[in-house]
């Protein structure tokens, strides 16, 4: 459930510490609800690049763009020793996993199911991995359920081998519960392999025969051992579909069926039959092994954005905030630096790293520098659709008091969890975050997770009544979502704040192309691109390179870039440093 989303944004440069803050221009303007009314509240916009430069405009890197890819990219960057520069065209850091303010209420605008923060060692999360290297903690609160509302009725789902299966017999079937048992049993031993290996440890040059072959063969070779000759074989599918796996165990019960390809959706944007097996193994490792909780970082995500930024800033990094690059600057063949569209000139005297999608970094580049079957591979990667939001604030009294962070629901399976209109993802982070709204308030994020169709919003008019209207007939499966899990005490009009995004909000805020979610590639017939670029010297991390969608994904992206910038005994001192 980590996705990239984003509403009308107002200013949030009061809940950042001093050292964020940029002296850009602004102008005030009104956020507008769901009836294109304006509330009460203010927020404002960037709309001019600030005019002076913090420090000299030069770097050994230069990041353009500070999502999770890039921050984690120049962070360890930084604290390997290279001079580093992250140009980000926002007033805020965290691309769409930053968080904003507007009358005392703290949004996500993202992400805000996380797990693994607080493992360490060889099979932590990558971002887990990249904040201890860089110094940092990030305190969390643990829980271990979310609501769910399906077509076969509502259930609090929780994690861990075993509380799953009384769910599963109480509204699927006993031949679920088989299922799924053989479904666990089958998959959990080669979570052993999956992890064996530690994204950290890749890089994208030869030298990765040092940091992974001779490292973790050893390990990798004992997992296989451990599995013997059938899981062993299983193994062999983990750069495969699940869906494969899936069909290997033939599981045929529905209720299964659904549920994985909600799991996969939720992750990676794709079905069980486009997510690789590798993915789903260890996000099933996370959630279905004894012990697993799920962990919501204290004060929101926008804490997580400060640790990778204020980990970056120790070790001597630089974030310039309303920072709009306009282009990559290409001389003989290699990336030089990149032009803002202040005009100034920012050189990079070892490398450029895109943390934009594929599409924007190709809008980036002079054309006449992009070699045609580099222009050909990204125009023709499909994309991922895009997001309606929906972020409130409102009075907690009349509220069931047990109410959870996180609530599903599923609306049809018969029509796909891919489908537009059909899922909703909610969540409520003041329940386990209070400090996040005023004393007594809620703060809640909805949305429906890259299935919103952009063509509907193709050319329009953001201050047009049909843009309005639009506005409000698709925000409403996220209004009766919202009522559906909060109950009869909620009400909408009582709201003190009511944003609603749309794929042009998404396009607008993020520069996202198209609003899109990300590449949506699936496994077995396509794979996501390296970090590498026919450019000399420019590379790219994010959601548009390996390992794909996510945020543990884009963490490791960024991590291979960084690796691959530096020698292969600075590598190896930082694995040895964190104990992987």
């Amino acid at each position: 459930m980590a996705v990239n989303c984003l509403p009308n944004y107002p200013p949030f440069n009061r809940f950042l510490p001093p050292v964020f803050k940029s002296s850009t221009v602004r102008k005030s303007v009104l956020a507008r609800n769901s009836n294109g009314q304006e509330p009460s509240s203010t927020g404002s916009v960037l709309l001019q690049e600030k005019k002076t430069f913090p420090g000299k405009p030069e770097a050994d890197v230069v990041v353009i763009g500070s999502g999770i890819g890039g921050l984690c990219c120049a962070g360890l960057l930084a604290r390997y020793g290279q001079d580093i520069l992250v140009l980000e065209s926002h007033d805020l850091p965290g691309g769409a996993a930053h968080s904003f303010e507007i009358k005392g209420y703290k949004f996500d605008s993202g992400p805000s199911l996380f797990s693994g923060f607080q493992s360490r060692g060889l099979q932590a999360n990558p971002l887990a991995q990249v904040l201890d290297a860089l110094g940092e903690s990030l305190p969390c609160v643990n829980y271990d359920s979310w609501m769910v509302y399906l077509p076969e009725g509502e259930f609090l789902s929780r994690i861990g081998p075993t509380e799953f299966y009384k769910d599963l017999e109480k509204y699927a079937s006993k031949n679920a519960v088989q299922e799924w048992k053989k479904l666990l049993d089958a998959i959990l031993p080669l979570s052993a392999a999956a992890m064996a290996l530690p994204p950290l440890s890749i890089r994208g040059d030869l030298g990765v025969l040092s940091t992974v072959a001779s490292r973790y063969a050893p390990s990798l070779l004992k997992s296989f051992i451990q599995m013997g000759p059938e899981g062993a074989l299983g193994a062999t599918k983990l750069l495969r579909p699940f869906s494969e796996i899936i069909d290997s165990l033939e599981l045929k019960d529905p209720f299964i069926r659904n549920w994985i390809d909600l799991l996969a959706f939720l992750l990676a944007g794709v079905k069980s039959n486009g997510i690789l097996s590798a993915e789903m193994v260890y996000m099933f490792a996370e959630w279905y092994k004894p012990g697993c909780s799920l962990e919501y970082p204290v004060h929101g995500s926008g804490a997580l954005v400060n640790a990778l930024v204020r980990g970056m800033e120790k070790f001597g990094g630089r974030l310039s905030l309303g920072s709009h690059v306009e282009k990559i600057v290409v001389e003989n063949g290699r990336a030089t630096g990149v032009k803002l569209k202040s005009g100034q000139f920012i050189r990079a005297k070892k490398a450029v790293v895109s943390n934009a999608s594929m599409w924007d970094t190709l809008n980036l580049l002079p054309r006449e520098v992009v070699p045609k079957s580099y222009l050909d591979r990204v125009n023709t990667t499909p994309q991922c659709e895009s997001f309606m939001h929906l972020h409130l604030g409102f009075d907690a009294e009349g509220l069931r008091e047990d109410l959870g962070i996180h609530h599903i629901v599923v609306n049809d399976w018969d029509r796909g969890v891919d489908a537009d209109q059909n899922v909703v993802l909610i969540s409520v982070p003041s329940v386990l975050s209070p400090d996040l709204a005023p004393p007594g308030k809620h703060v809640l994020h909805a949305y429906t997770p890259g299935t919103e169709p952009f063509e509907l919003w193709e050319g329009l008019d953001r201050r047009s009544a049909e843009y309005k209207k639009l506005k409000a007939e698709r925000s409403e499966v996220m209004w009766r979502a919202v009522e559906r899990a909060l109950g009869p005490g909620f009400s909408r009009d009582k709201c003190d704040v009511k944003l609603v995004g749309t794929p042009l909000t998404h396009r607008r805020f993020l520069r996202r192309n198209r609003g899109t979610y990300g590449p949506a590639i699936q496994a077995g017939k396509d794979t996501f691109p390296g970090h590498s670029t026919p450019i000399l010297q420019l590379y790219c991390c994010g959601d548009s390179t390996f390992p794909g969608i996510g945020v543990p994904a884009v963490a490791a992206s960024g991590a291979i870039v960084a690796n691959s910038l530096v020698s292969v005994s600075q590598h190896s001192e930082l694995l040895d440093a964190i104990g992987i």
